[in-house]
């Protein structure tokens, strides 16, 4: 069986549509036909702001890239500075509390 091989027919009044339609509008989603498909076969859909994830992704980029300096270094001298390891240590800490500010939201959701 090929994808859209069948047609679903609903009636609807035109409050119900206008329903619809307005629900989709708030979920981002434009295709009427992806929406009710969606809503049909999950019952639900979760739209997720994914700033806060964007944001923690940025600062985990950036403590990989501090770590590799710091690998690099160490590696040229033999050494490092503890300065370097504690500012690492506590940019790991800070992620690692928002991420954990994210999953009690997430959490909240579900």
């Amino acid at each position: 069986m090929d994808y859209m091989d069948h047609r679903l027919h609903v009636h609807l009044t035109q409050e119900d549509k206008e329903q619809i339609i307005q629900r989709m509008k708030l979920t981002g989603m434009r295709n009427l036909s992806a929406y009710v498909r969606k809503i049909a076969l999950n019952g639900y859909i979760i739209q997720m702001d994914m700033t806060d994830v964007k944001e923690i992704l940025r600062l985990l980029k950036i403590n990989s890239n501090n770590l590799n300096q710091y690998v690099k270094k160490a590696n040229e001298t033999g050494s490092i500075y503890y300065e370097d390891v504690m500012e690492l240590k506590k940019s790991q800490g800070e992620i690692l509390q928002l991420m954990g500010c994210v999953l009690d939201r997430l959490s909240e959701i579900m």
